[in-house]
């Protein structure tokens, strides 16, 4: 009886390990390049004690300890020891997503893994790997795209390092990034992405401004400087967002009388007149948006990206100046009680 059971479940793992073999191989791959990361990564001190390394960036080194132990003191961040260390990417790209909608609907392709749920993106820190995975995803009809990651959270898996090329950014952007990181590894609900991510964007741009300002003061230029940034793309992605319920819209009047080659025709000049109409905008800094889709148009997966990070954003607004008194700390503190998290 007990060889047989044996057997079975040699047999049962094998079965398991077969299907399941494009979701561990991914899971290895994908483990071997984060332990690379977190085991080449020094202790942010050995930078600050090296006398070739910049002044520049070791200043800046020092501002990440500031805005971390600030999200904890000061926002509810759970305490942790993420970004503690430096992770030295030579100028490189560590790490990039891919992402895929479905061609004639604002609907993303999900990723399923044991454990921690359902992701609509897949990251890579192989490039050749993610480019294989996006035309995979090409041959089967999807819009894709492919993305340079410039900070992720492995959601308490691993102590997360800084990565250096996070030091190329200004401090207010520097801020929200660590901050956005670090709200990931305090509430993280299982097959929410789109909820999490623009929770992380939102507790990560009032998190930078709060730091800013008890940094600098109301009417210091590092916060202002963020403030026009942030007002310049606010009005960047609220471009998109109209025009991702623009495709969405004409997508419901797309039936099975109409021609394939049809719907793409409405769908590219749809997008191509969002697109052409990036020019009424006025941005505080003048800058021309519009020439970065000179050479291509973007698809249905650039459009879900704004979704996923800022769809939620008046909703998050509302509720946390109306119940919750705008204030950071306690805004957080009600959803890690209201939600599990991973």
């Amino acid at each position: 009886m007990f060889n047989k059971i044996l057997i079975g479940s040699v047999v049962l793992l094998v079965v398991l390990g077969i299907w399941q073999n494009e979701i561990i191989s991914y899971g290895l791959m994908q483990a071997q390049g984060q332990v690379k990361v977190v085991l080449e990564a020094k202790p942010i001190d050995e930078y600050l004690n090296e006398p070739s390394f910049p002044d520049s960036l070791k200043n800046k080194l020092r501002v990440v300890q500031e805005i971390r132990q600030y999200s904890i003191d000061h926002l509810g961040i759970e305490d942790s020891d993420n970004y503690k260390t430096l992770y030295n990417q030579k100028g490189q790209v560590s790490l990039w997503n891919v992402t895929a909608c479905e061609q004639f609907k604002l609907k993303a392709k999900n990723w399923s893994f044991p454990i921690i749920g359902s992701f609509p993106y897949k990251g890579f820190f192989d490039l050749e790997k993610a480019k294989e995975e996006r035309d995979q995803l090409k041959e089967k009809g999807y819009d894709t795209r492919i993305r340079p990651v410039g900070g992720w959270s492995t959601l308490g898996w691993f102590n997360d390092p800084i990565l250096s090329n996070m030091l190329n950014r200004s401090e207010g952007a520097l801020s929200e990034l660590i901050i956005h990181e670090l709200t990931h590894g305090t509430l993280y609900i299982k097959d929410s992405a789109d909820y999490n991510e623009n929770l992380a964007t939102f507790i990560g741009e009032k998190g930078a401004e709060q730091f800013l300002t008890s940094k600098y003061g109301a009417t210091s230029p590092q916060l202002s400087k963020y403030i026009e940034r942030k007002f310049d793309y606010d009005k960047y992605i609220n471009h998109f967002i109209r025009g991702a319920n623009k495709l969405d819209s004409l997508y419901g009047t797309m039936n099975a009388s109409i021609t394939v080659d049809v719907k793409k025709k409405r769908k590219k000049d749809m997008i191509q007149d969002i697109v052409n109409t990036i020019d009424t905008i006025r941005f505080y800094d003048g800058r021309n948006y519009h020439r970065r889709f000179e050479k291509y148009l973007p698809n249905n997966a650039y459009f879900m990206s704004f979704l996923r990070y800022h769809s939620k954003q008046n909703d998050f607004e509302k509720d946390f100046h109306e119940n919750y008194g705008s204030d950071v700390r306690t805004y957080l503190t009600y959803l890690k009680q209201k939600y599990p998290s991973l």
